[in-house]
């Protein structure tokens, strides 16, 4: 749901209009729901330790009897970590059991790697010493791997976006070019801005004409480029080139990055300049 509705029907939901509500598990974040006394997980063996510990604290915020029912299949059908899991949950269960349970988290799942997306580490069997050695050999390389993002306003854009907006869209927006301003002067905050800025202007205006919506994808480009540390980025004959300012390794860790293996290949990084 867009935000607009989504706060509406957050609001029935805190006051009791609507009595069931049916969502991801993005209601894990902090969430204080009164009225709220039961909660019924599916598949809660693919969630992590602390997801299911905040899930479960959703419920029971007020002085009515609260219950979690969370759904699995057969134990004997569970990876081993998924059943730590479960039984630390049901283990943790009192009040102020959640230092408990962060440690037992942290035996389930080791301490993890420190700079990758892989948290099953385990500390235990190299030791702290060696442990913290190879710690700080890899602090020592992470700057090869760091990009260095660049303000909004030194990025050029070696082409140009001629387009012309609907006289019906002129008319609703009374002055085209100051939202045009406003749009490019969110984007030099940050992204977040620029993503809100949007949807601000399609609250109030609706969906934008596919005019509109080509100059705004030219800042979000620009700003997603300020981002990566790309200063330049220009067409050639076949390609685009974009200049940066990333090492050699930096890049090659983004393309690990890529899920596509058309995308991957269809990049490649030379004389500071990506193609």
């Amino acid at each position: 749901q867009p935000s607009y509705v989504l706060e509406g029907t957050m609001e029935k939901f805190a006051e009791g209009q609507i009595k069931i509500l049916l969502c991801t598990n993005i209601v894990e974040s902090g969430l204080d729901i009164q009225n709220a006394n039961t909660i019924i997980v599916e598949d809660v063996h693919l969630f992590g330790l602390a997801q299911m510990y905040q899930l479960r604290g959703r419920v029971g915020r007020a002085d009515k009897e609260a219950h979690a029912y969370l759904f699995h299949p057969p134990k004997s059908l569970l990876t081993i970590d998924a059943s730590d899991r479960l039984a630390a949950l049901e283990e943790c269960s009192g009040l102020g059991h959640g230092f408990q349970l962060a440690e037992r988290d942290m035996g389930i799942r080791g301490f993890g790697s420190v700079f990758g997306e892989q948290q099953s580490g385990d500390i235990a069997n190299v030791g702290i010493d060696l442990y913290s050695e190879m710690l700080f050999e890899s602090l020592s390389k992470v700057g090869q791997y760091r990009l260095l993002p660049v303000p909004y306003e030194d990025v050029q854009l070696g082409f140009d976006v001629s387009t012309r907006l609907p006289f019906e869209y002129i008319d609703e927006l009374d002055d085209p070019t100051r939202v045009v301003e406003e749009a490019e002067e969110a984007a030099q905050k940050d992204l977040w801005t620029l993503m809100n800025f949007t949807e601000q202007l399609r609250r109030h205006y609706g969906k934008e004409p596919p005019s509109m919506e080509l100059i705004l994808k030219k800042i979000y480009v620009k700003r997603m480029a300020a981002d990566l540390g790309i200063t330049e980025i220009r067409k050639l004959t076949k390609t685009i080139a974009m200049r940066t300012s990333m090492t050699k390794e930096a890049f090659k860790l983004l393309l690990e990055a890529m899920s596509s293996d058309p995308l991957r290949s269809s990049l490649k990084f030379e004389d500071s300049y990506i193609q």
